[in-house]
């Protein structure tokens, strides 16, 4: 049987003061790599809880949601559509996309900063007030569609029907109960509807405030 390192120091040093010494060393030693492992196992265990934790929570949460969110803009309801229903670079958040039509149907390919795919139907279009996009890839963790809504808005210093309200309302499925719990508790669930309108306000070159 090998012998611990305590008993080599003993062996070598006897019970000298440098071998008290020694041992001393090597009992610390052993202490803290016992203190490391419990330390290393609490976290793993709690790690484990809060995995769980949040699994758990999410598959409590309704899958189906809806969520609305509204801001005024210094533009007519015609622009405001054309940027929304055209090539969405103008979106910091989107690096391509691509608009086409296909079996008499409009979509939207976009290509993100992060070089994600995701392609989205234009459809119930009436111009200049309503369109809606729905989230035409399939196996996402996500599915659903955004209805925006554009009601000419008096907007002071503006002549009527130069100021429009956007509404951005979501009807959403998210299958992922991790996703759910992130998008309730973390991101919150009008994250995307804020930094759409917020960027088209950048686009339209006026800083909007965004409610519910």
């Amino acid at each position: 049987m090998r012998k611990k390192p305590i008993d080599d120091v003993v062996s070598v040093y006897g019970n000298s003061e440098s071998a008290k010494a020694l041992r001393r060393v090597e009992v610390a030693k052993t202490k803290h790599k016992e203190r490391s492992m419990k330390i290393a196992l609490s976290i793993a265990a709690v790690l484990v809880v809060l995995v769980v934790g949040v699994v758990v929570i999410g598959a409590l949460l309704p899958k189906h949601h809806v969520a609305s969110r509204s801001a005024v803009f210094r533009a007519p309801a015609p622009q405001l559509l054309a940027l929304i229903s055209g090539a969405q670079e103008w979106r910091p958040d989107v690096k391509i996309c691509e608009v086409f039509g296909k079996d008499g149907r409009t979509f939207q390919r976009e290509t993100s900063q992060h070089g994600q795919t995701v392609m989205y139907e234009l459809q119930g279009s009436q111009p200049p007030n309503r369109i809606e996009r729905r989230i035409a890839t399939e196996g996402l963790p996500y599915a659903g569609t955004w209805t925006f809504d554009l009601e000419p808005t008096r907007v002071n210093g503006l002549a009527p029907g130069q100021g429009t309200r956007v509404r951005i309302t979501e009807d959403g499925e998210v299958y992922n109960p991790v996703f759910r719990f992130v998008s309730k508790f973390i991101m919150g669930q009008t994250a995307t509807q804020d930094a759409y309108l917020k960027a088209m306000g950048k686009a339209t070159g006026e800083e909007i405030h965004i409610e519910d």
